[in-house]
This record gives structure tokens, sequence and C-alpha cells, in this order.
């Protein structure tokens, strides 16, 4: 299917809003054996984190909340390796389980704002792109559409195009795409705007605004 694209927007966040909670704050408290988590009030909550957090070399900090986080997913040696890596570099971005890297970012942003920027600092990117089919071409966007049509404008040395070229060319299912695009919102008039890594996409990864290609479908034998 024939698809025109426009890139409407593009911004670099250091952020993402509301994916941490109280309740994450209290539990991360009580790992950190903050005394009576549970009395202090919400408006203190983070601030009393963060206190916590500083009181522990950054490594230990990181391995309570990678624990918190992954201990289903991560050996114990796994989260110590991962904690040291990720208070020396980006160890979050090039991580080989790229399910893991939305929340690995977002484990980032916390250390980094507890520490005052002396942990690696990352990025995410925010692009609105606008999609055009074929008249009365009734298309379901998914994250693997989507990102299949962003691709046509891409560079060559992008990271996405050099790693998923077969998925890109519908040859292999692209199941990559729903860990590589992190957020998805439908806006009005064929708009959508989605969240990633600044490592996979950024504005620079982008040769025009307005590009059109073909996206082809994955299909079972």
């Amino acid at each position: 299917m024939k698809c025109k694209v426009t890139i409407e927007d593009i911004n670099t966040i250091q952020e993402i809003e509301n994916v941490w909670t109280n309740a994450d704050y209290v539990e991360l408290l009580d790992m950190m054996e903050f005394p009576d988590a549970n009395k202090i009030s919400d408006d203190e909550l983070l601030e009393m984190l963060f206190m916590a957090i500083n009181d522990l070399k950054p490594e230990e900090a990181a391995e309570i909340v990678l624990a918190y986080k992954f201990s289903d997913k991560l050996t114990k040696g796994q989260i110590e390796n991962l904690a040291h890596e990720m208070v020396e570099d980006s160890a979050n971005e090039e991580f080989a389980d790229i399910s893991m890297h939305y929340q690995l970012f977002n484990i980032n942003r916390l250390l980094y704002k507890a520490y005052n920027g002396k942990v690696p600092n990352t990025k995410a990117s925010v692009i609105t792109v606008s999609l055009k089919f074929a008249q009365n071409e009734k298309v379901q966007i998914t994250k693997d559409i989507l990102l299949k049509a962003v691709s046509i404008g891409l560079s060559e040395n992008n990271l996405v195009k050099r790693l998923f070229a077969k998925q890109l060319s519908g040859e292999v299912e692209f199941v990559e795409a729903n860990s590589i695009i992190w957020e998805m919102e439908k806006l009005e008039n064929g708009a959508f705007s989605f969240i990633t890594s600044d490592y996979w996409i950024n504005e620079e990864d982008f040769t025009k605004s307005e590009f059109e290609g073909v996206i082809n479908d994955f299909e079972e034998d």
C-alpha cells in the first residue's frame, strides 16, 4: 500500500510524564529501608525518594530500581552488571533486550534527576506525523505500520533501517516495532504522535519532511 508521510513535528524530551506512581515511590522507599514510607504524604514522596537514593552509591540505587522493575526477567548477577553499566554509560540504549528499553529509559531519568546529572543523560523523541493512503483505502495503523511509514524518510544510516531491513520490507514480522515505539497516540485528520528513543530516531535521521513510498505488510505462509 502506498503512503504519503508528512513530518509535522519532532521534539526531543528528557522525561516522559506519569510513568512513575506514588505507589512505585513507596515500594522503592521500602526496598531502600526508608522508615514508614507508607506514612509519607504524596507531596513529599518523590523528595524523600531522592534523599534515600542520594544516601546510596549510584550503582547501589540502580540495582534496587532495576530489581524493582526486572526481578522477574533478570538474575541478580545481570542486575548488578547492568546497574554498573547504566551509571557509567548509556547502557540502557544498547541493552540487548529492546523490550526493556522503555523502562530502562525511565529508570535512567529517575536516577539522573535524583543525582543532579551525575549519571549519563538519555533522551527520547516525540514525533508527530500525518499519513495519507490511497483514496478509500482503510488502513488500521499499528506500531509496525507507523514505523514502516516513517522509515521511508529515514536516512540509510539510521539504526532502525540498518538493523531491521527485513522487517521493514515485510519479509519477516516486525514484532520489534512494539518495543521501538514506546507510546502511540491517534490525533485528528490522520495524524499520529509517538514516542521513541533518540537512539532509534531523531530529527537528524530525516532527509526531508514530506515523502512517500510503499508499505509492505508481512504475510504468513
